[in-house]
């Protein structure tokens, strides 16, 4: 974790605090040292907790950045969902979905195309080497110019690989769940498309979650589906997609109540967070639906 960004502190969005969320209080309890939460509406922040202009590692939820900033580039027609890529018979959307067969961490192959959901941050890798190869533009420039500046992010980079290297806030990470919420950088059609379950059907593993029959995808995000146990709340549709980051941070969005949440912490994902989050997503949803019913 850094500093906060002085810049970022002087452009908050404007609807911060706007709803009270009583379940966000919960997160003085939690055993981190520090920690920043939002729960956000499709016009920005509806209500927050703790210092959200604080940089935060990221860990894999750099991939929904990643995979945002690869859609990006679908949609200008440098590389196409369907351009080759990885192993044999592999495509970037099979990268997108975790569907290429790719082992987690190298590039050994593990399975068949479209076999297994073998979760892959190595495909992450290969993903922005596509992006760079078809744009002539370093990856990490790409991302900040493609989604970070359209949307505001001043306070997000990636420093490290494509899969688990960015550095974020919740300032900046409620802006782009606004845009995951009602896209405004890439279509509403490709954004459908990237929260539908990509190759359906496909088993694999959830890392920390164990194994799922079957593991939901998407093309970047994973989806809820019906898996449990699960880092997102038993409540929430099936329909919601986000991802969460061995950094002991997640951002989810869920479609049917056009609702997001994000919280970023300092202590890397554990034992300890496997109750807390969900239990926490739980009580956000009963604020929420308490406050709408």
């Amino acid at each position: 974790m850094t500093t906060p960004n002085p810049q970022s502190r002087n452009d908050r969005p404007p609807h911060l605090r706007v709803q009270h969320v009583p379940a966000l209080q919960t997160l003085a309890r939690w055993p981190v040292e520090n920690v920043a939460a939002a729960v956000i509406g499709q016009d920005g922040a509806m209500t927050s907790y703790g210092d959200t202009a604080v940089v935060y590692e990221l860990a894999s939820v750099t991939k929904l950045l990643v995979a945002h900033a690869v859609l990006v580039a679908v949609e200008e027609g440098a590389v196409d969902l369907a351009t080759p890529a990885g192993p044999p018979g592999a495509t970037v959307a099979h990268l997108l979905a975790h569907a290429s067969g790719l082992a987690f961490d190298t590039r050994r192959v593990e399975a068949g195309v479209a076999e297994q959901r073998i979760y892959s941050s190595a495909g992450f890798e290969i993903l922005a080497e596509i992006v760079e190869d078809a744009t002539g533009i370093a990856f990490g420039d790409y991302l900040r110019e493609g989604v970070c500046e359209p949307l505001g992010m001043r306070s997000t980079d990636l420093v490290g690989p494509a899969g688990h290297g960015a550095r974020s806030t919740v300032e900046d990470l409620s802006r782009f769940a606004s845009e995951l919420l009602a896209p405004r950088v890439i279509s509403s059609e490709l954004a459908a498309q990237a929260r539908t379950v990509a190759f359906a059907g496909l088993d694999g593993f959830v890392p920390g979650y164990g194994r799922h029959r079957p593991n939901d995808w998407g093309l970047g995000y994973e989806i809820r589906g019906h898996k449990r146990p699960h880092w997102t709340a038993a409540g929430h549709s099936p329909a919601t997609f986000g991802h969460f980051g061995q950094a002991g941070t997640f951002l989810w969005v869920d479609p049917e109540r056009r609702v997001a949440a994000t919280v970023l912490t300092d202590r890397p994902f554990g034992a300890w967070a496997k109750p807390l989050w969900s239990e926490f997503n739980d009580a956000v949803l009963a604020d929420l639906d308490g406050a709408a019913g």
